[in-house]
């Protein structure tokens, strides 16, 4: 394909990619209003954002399986089809219960979108020219991530809109993305006549949820130390160890454990899922920060959010065209796990009286760390593998990232609720804990206002200083990854290569 018939074929690539990352977003600023308007808790706060990482993780070696088998185009444009109709049943939900269900069929959605736009891109571009393209989603998803926080908070000020349009705005551009697709996306259609080993994806999103559900109730509803924990945790791991058991004996495994046996593909899959703890778990929380710690409103905690964005787009946009130049990645990959600690142990210093600036910088290293590493793990691990395996390994990879992220934010979640409640039951006595319940800041007095930004704030910072040793991991793991040079072939050559030789 020539430059030009890629950039068309991505155009509606991005733009599909653009909404799902946008649908996820949108809400973080919202959230606080949603609650508030719903009558929601803390844990529910948590959930909102969990049920959709959640849905989009469970679903990702599944989507990711299917482009393996069948046309990818049509995979893409169904997954923006579930997205609209998530979108919508959000938009229009009376109560949290509709809500929660609703960010699960866009999670489904979403997963399709993020596991097939990579996988459509290896198959159309050489890892050697993945570079100057990466770099472009890296911008797409830069624009995506600074756009929804602000879209949502100018929503959520605006009377005569509301939180409601935070999820309604995302349809006309689904529906658009859909209609590029028709028309620009053109891959040939390879149909295997085999069967999806659906007992092994029942067992893996089966295993998952379970370890998922426990890290968010386990220190809000039941000890972590409880009969609960320890039954939720052998459920989660038995079932997952069926899951490798069915895995290893299937035909066409959702995730083929043969992908394991690249040491890179390994190390890369660790570091992507401590990179999702770190970054979603992390700035999850920094817009609730934001706003009950700082007292800002919705739409500047959207612009607050700008400079670790930055951070990202730019070392990821560099990284990219540094990377196609001169064919080594290592060096990015140490460094931004590297940058990454340090971001994350610079915001655990913050607290209530902590100036934007400050703050700014902190964030703008964070993102400088997540932008060198996120999009080059997934390089590093398509240039490792078969092209055959190259779907299977790119959604292993997404999996295993998302699956950090909903770990992230509700393991931190529920360190952030857990120190919300002591706090509180310190200052104003166990009556007063509310029952983990967001505080409606509007109808507060001054005097118990200063002490809610203090308790959240202390609560921020000590959720990054649990982070901090997480990403630390990171630098390990990458450290340990050996650098191969950069294939010069496209994923579709590849396979014509490697079939021709068999």
């Amino acid at each position: 394909m020539s430059h030009r018939e890629v950039v068309q074929a991505l155009s509606g690539l991005m733009l599909g990619m653009f909404v799902s990352i946008l649908a996820s977003t949108v809400v973080a600023n919202a959230l606080p209003r949603i609650i508030a308007d719903l009558n929601g808790s803390q844990s529910v706060y948590t959930w909102i954002v969990t049920t959709e990482l959640l849905a989009m993780t469970a679903t990702v070696p599944l989507w990711g399986k299917m482009a393996d088998l069948y046309s990818k185009k049509l995979l893409i444009q169904l997954s923006l089809g579930l997205f609209v109709i998530g979108s919508l049943i959000a938009g229009f939900t009376p109560n949290v219960e509709v809500l929660l269900v609703s960010r699960i069929i866009q999670g489904v959605g979403a997963g399709g979108m993020t596991a097939l736009a990579m996988i459509v891109m290896a198959a159309m571009i050489p890892p050697r020219e993945l570079g100057r393209y990466s770099g472009m989603f890296g911008a797409v998803f830069g624009v995506a991530t600074i756009a929804g926080p602000l879209i949502g908070g100018v929503l959520v000020d605006t009377s005569w809109l509301g939180w409601r349009w935070c999820f309604l705005i995302g349809v006309p551009f689904s529906l658009i993305a859909i209609a590029l697709l028709q028309k620009t996306l053109h891959l040939p259609v390879v149909r295997k006549q085999v069967s999806i080993d659906w007992l092994g994806a029942l067992l893996i999103t089966g295993g998952v949820s379970t370890l998922l559900i426990w890290s968010t109730l386990a220190g809000d509803k039941f000890d972590w130390a409880s009969w609960q924990t320890a039954a939720l945790v052998t459920g989660g791991v038995v079932v997952l160890a069926l899951a490798v058991l069915v895995e290893s004996k299937a035909k066409e495994p959702i995730i083929p454990l043969g992908i394991f046996r690249h040491r890179t593909v390994t190390l890369a899959i660790v570091a992507s899922v401590l990179v999702g703890v770190a970054m979603f778990g992390g700035t999850v929380f920094l817009s609730q920060y934001f706003q009950v710690s700082l007292g800002k409103t919705p739409t500047v905690a959207g612009l607050m959010g700008l400079p670790m964005v930055f951070g990202l787009l730019i070392s990821s946009t560099v990284a990219g065209a540094l990377i196609t130049k001169f064919g080594k990645w290592k060096a990015y990959l140490v460094s931004g796990a590297i940058v990454m600690t340090v971001g994350m142990l610079l915001l655990s210093t913050i607290d209530a009286h902590t100036g934007v600036p400050v703050i700014s910088v902190y964030m703008a290293v964070l993102g400088v760390g997540v932008g060198l590493l996120m999009q080059n793990l997934v390089l590093a691990a398509q240039n490792d593998v078969p092209a055959a395996e190259l779907g299977a390994t790119t959604s292993a990879l997404t999996f295993f990232r998302s699956m950090g992220g909903s770990i992230g934010v509700s393991a931190l979640g529920a360190v952030l609720t857990h120190r919300v409640t002591t706090l509180f039951t310190e200052k104003f006595g166990a009556a007063a804990s509310g029952g983990g319940e967001v505080p409606d800041l509007t109808t507060l007095p001054p005097e118990v206002l200063a002490v809610i930004k203090e308790i959240y704030g202390t609560a921020t910072a000590d959720l990054f200083l649990v982070g901090a040793p997480i990403a630390f991991l990171a630098v390990i793991a990458v450290v340990f990854i050996k650098e191969k040079p950069l294939s010069t072939l496209s994923g579709d050559e590849r396979l014509k290569q490697e079939s021709a030789l068999h």
